[in-house]
């Protein structure tokens, strides 16, 4: 059985993949932007398989047209832009990976999906997230209720928290950095104890740098798809972390002995930033992303890119291309706009009004503060941007009237008693990349 462990580091960053070699894909690099043709996206989104073009059918002709916007990335009121490459240490060139279009996903024997049985992501905090009170339980709350309305139709519930004691883990001293660090084997082994067993998935989540092995500087977190857990750590996104000044770092050399747990007592946690919130979001939302089977993203500017340093995770936008949104779509069920009416509530709604976390959340505080949401802006625009808005502004048609991809030998009739006429005629015109409108 094939099995697959996430490895993400700074300098160490990297992505390893048991029972298969990973090989270099046909990339063009030329002027640092990665670039596709409108045939191979359209492969990549839609297959070249009848089975695949009929679920494809099943969309919306709205629907249709958002998707098909990544067939001109980067174009003038484009949705979705270019994957630009800035450097030989960003993520493709220094690791190179086989290219997962919709097609593979789908096949793929070993991805999980969410079942009646198994359909929850638990989220579980390690140690301290500031001093106690409710800014720090509603910051943890925040990050719950973006993962519910990004993963729309899933329920997405807090574990109570559990000090760095209670993991029973290993830590140490870094000696570059001189902060404190817990080793990431002895988390999953503690999550994986602790997993409901109506789990999708259970991630852990910290304010503590993290590290894999005695070997390795440091890890920004550590995943085992295959068992549907994974660390994480925020503590390298505070602003200062890589400077002189950081607030964590140690002032005298300690000599540690391994269980004793009370060094981690008072230590530094970042403050909550917009910053902090946004980059939080994004990190946990690409790693639950691989629980699903999404690889790394090679097609489009995508949550799911992979990142090599912080510089380049804070280059990848929020939310989903095309080919990846549909990945995620066909394995929770939900209806586009649904999801992106849901994240634009998250942004939008009145972070001042007195309300109480929704049942499932381990915090019982009421939600006092305003959210700190000054760095979404720029998605928040995006979602009200003409090409999403129209997905609820219009109404829905019947999925066999064409799209953009699909109208110039289209029949235009807008009525019939014979829907099966239509979708064989639609398949048939579809079915085969060759026949694809150019």
């Amino acid at each position: 059985m094939t099995s697959f462990q996430y490895v993400l580091g700074g300098n160490n960053f990297r992505c390893q993949r048991f029972g298969r070699v990973p090989c270099l894909c046909e990339t063009n690099l030329q002027m640092n932007v990665i670039q596709h043709s409108k045939e191979t996206f359209q492969k990549a989104l839609l297959s070249d398989n009848q089975d695949l073009v009929k679920l494809y059918c099943k969309y919306t002709k709205e629907e249709r047209l958002l998707l098909e916007e990544g067939f001109h990335p980067g174009s003038l009121g484009s949705l979705f832009q270019p994957i630009t490459v800035h450097s030989d240490s960003d993520w493709i060139p220094a690791h190179p990976e086989e290219r997962q279009d919709f097609e593979s996903f789908y096949r793929d024997p070993y991805r999980k999906t969410p079942n009646a049985s198994q359909n929850t992501i638990y989220i579980q905090t390690i140690g301290s997230f500031g001093e106690a009170g409710e800014q720090t339980d509603q910051y943890v709350e925040w990050l719950r209720q973006y993962c519910q309305a990004f993963f729309y139709g899933l329920s997405v519930k807090l574990l109570p928290a559990v000090s760095v004691a209670e993991t029973r883990c290993s830590f140490r001293v870094n000696s570059n950095s001189h902060n404190l660090q817990i080793l990431t084997g002895d988390l999953l082994r503690f999550l994986g104890n602790r997993k409901p067993k109506d789990a999708f998935c259970i991630v852990g989540i910290t304010m503590i740098d993290l590290y894999p092995k005695d070997s390795w500087n440091f890890v920004f977190g550590q995943a085992s798809l295959s068992m549907g857990m994974g660390v994480f750590s925020f503590a390298r996104y505070d602003d200062n972390f890589y400077t002189r000044n950081y607030a964590g770092r140690l002032k005298k050399r300690l000599q540690l002995k391994q269980g004793e747990y009370s060094v981690f007592d008072g230590y530094y946690t970042p403050p909550i930033t917009s910053t902090l919130l946004l980059r939080s979001c994004k990190t946990m939302t690409h790693e639950i992303g691989h629980m699903f089977g999404i690889k790394h993203c090679q097609w489009l500017n995508c949550v799911m890119q992979g990142s090599n340093h912080l510089e380049e995770s804070d280059r990848r936008p929020l939310d989903f291309c095309p080919i990846c949104l549909r990945k995620l779509q066909v394995s929770i069920s939900f209806k586009i706009a649904e999801r992106y009416k849901a994240l634009l509530r998250w942004m939008e709604e009145d972070q001042r009004a007195t309300c109480s976390p929704e049942e499932g959340s381990a915090s019982h505080s009421a939600i006092l503060f305003p959210k700190p949401n000054e760095a979404f802006h720029t998605y928040k625009q995006w979602l009200h941007s003409e090409g999403i808005d129209f997905l609820w502004r219009r109404p829905f048609s019947v999925c066999f009237m064409g799209s953009s991809g699909f109208d110039n030998d289209w029949p235009k009739q807008s009525t019939t008693d014979d829907n099966s006429t239509l979708q064989s005629s639609y398949q048939c015109h579809c079915m085969s990349p060759a026949n694809m409108v150019p």
